[in-house]
């Protein structure tokens, strides 16, 4: 009989694998295995935990859907996710909409998921049987979320739902944008007009520090457990570590296309480029990656944000949908800049999202990694897993190419079936 399900060989060590879960880490493992495979120079990581997806099923499929998403992220490294409240219609803010939504995912994602709950004036009465279904936290927009059917949170609903999260002892994720601040600076600086300069300008980042301290500020007085997704600028980075220095539960959360792209590359790539909060310039784009690489940024989500190509295009970057669809080639693009192993893409999230048998590649984890080969490529359509072909890194070169991403020591396949995560 094997010792081991699988025994895999790097130049720098090896990994043994039995029943999905890693049983030893050493120079040079021996023994008898059913499977064994050598990658030599290549790089073994953990796979990343994208702790913010929108895969949009049920409802709008044709957006995007739980196979087609969970296949791209698992080309670009993932194999564990968190998909949002929005924009499945119905949005999960009721925990009939929650269940209905694992039962879908059961059956098409091919990586191992969990799910947020929505928190809106509509769901507060619904917050605790959904912490009951296993949601890993509310989210909460704290201005308008682009879609009716899921309201925004002020700051009353906020506090409510807050109290409720804390008394349950689940998080509370936040899109902090103030919309008052960004609709006086409006009302103070008219667009000029409809491009993708003109939204830049549109939402300062005054509107987003003005909701970050009022999130702060709410979740210090609940006691809440607040994570503050898509911060943009090292000043809202700043504002995290005061309050965690003051004692407020808060971790923060940023994205690769905040890392990997300026303003004035959003310009040139037009509304493959166009989110909210918007692309920063490249000061603070600059400053962003030394918050992470010390450490004061947390976590890595992607906000994988897809939208049919019709609503992606048109001369008026203020109708067009607002979401980067990026998801498969973000965390090699990252890596590519040589900056290292990057722990807030997995063991970081494990560990803030309460999920201890993830995100690291030492005995008693389950076998959730990634291999990277040191093999450059260029980022074209034809590479696209996603439903449609649309990307703002379309161009760009990887320094590295994900050869492969294994799920409890199996092979991610487009048969693979993920597990339904509860937060421990």
């Amino acid at each position: 009989m094997s010792d081991h399900d699988l025994i895999v060989h790097t130049s720098r060590g090896s990994l043994a694998i039995r029943d999905g879960i890693i049983t030893d880490v050493e120079p040079n493992i021996l023994g008898s295995a059913h499977a064994e495979i050598d990658v030599g120079e290549a790089t073994i990581l953990p796979g990343w935990i994208d702790a913010h997806v929108h895969f949009n099923e049920p409802g709008r499929g044709d957006w995007e859907g739980l196979s087609t998403g969970s296949r791209a992220l698992a080309a670009g490294g993932g194999t564990t996710f968190f998909d949002m409240p929005l924009n499945s219609s119905p949005p999960v803010i009721t925990r009939a909409a929650f269940e209905k939504k694992r039962r879908i995912a059961e059956q098409k994602s091919c990586l191992d998921f969990a799910l947020w709950g929505g928190l809106t004036p509509d769901s507060l009465d619904h917050l605790e049987a959904m912490a009951d279904a296993g949601a890993i936290g509310f989210k909460a927009f704290m201005c308008p979320s682009g879609l009716a059917e899921f309201q925004d949170a002020n700051p009353s609903t906020l506090r409510k739902g807050m109290e409720i999260a804390a008394r349950i002892g689940l998080p509370v994720a936040v899109h902090a944008e103030d919309p008052l601040v960004i609709r006086n600076h409006q009302l103070a600086h008219p667009p000029a007009s409809t491009d993708m300069r003109a939204w830049l300008d549109s939402r300062p980042i005054e509107g987003e520090l003005s909701a970050i301290r009022i999130a702060l500020d709410l979740a210090g007085e609940t006691g809440c457990d607040l994570h503050i997704v898509h911060v943009t600028c090292p000043e809202g980075i700043d504002l995290v570590t005061a309050a965690k220095k003051r004692g407020v539960r808060v971790t923060v959360e940023t994205c690769p296309h905040y890392l990997l792209l300026d303003d004035e590359r959003a310009i040139a790539i037009g509304p493959a480029a166009k989110c909210a909060p918007p692309i920063r310039s490249l000061e603070k784009v600059d400053a962003l990656w030394q918050k992470l690489l010390t450490g004061e940024i947390d976590t890595l989500g992607s906000d994988h944000s897809p939208a049919p190509p019709a609503l992606k295009q048109g001369t008026d970057i203020f109708a067009i949908w607002g979401g980067i669809a990026g998801i498969q080639h973000a965390l090699p693009l990252l890596l590519s800049q040589d900056q290292g192993y990057i722990p807030q893409f997995s063991s970081n999230v494990a560990r803030r999202f309460n999920l201890p048998q993830k995100g690291s590649l030492s005995p008693g984890y389950d076998a959730d990694f990634i291999i990277l080969e040191n093999k450059p490529f260029t980022i074209t359509t034809d590479q696209l897993l996603t439903r449609h072909p649309i990307s703002p890194y379309l161009g760009m070169t990887s320094a590295y190419t994900i050869v492969g991403t294994w799920l409890r020591g199996q092979k991610v396949t487009p048969e693979t079936h993920g597990k339904f995560l509860r937060p421990q």
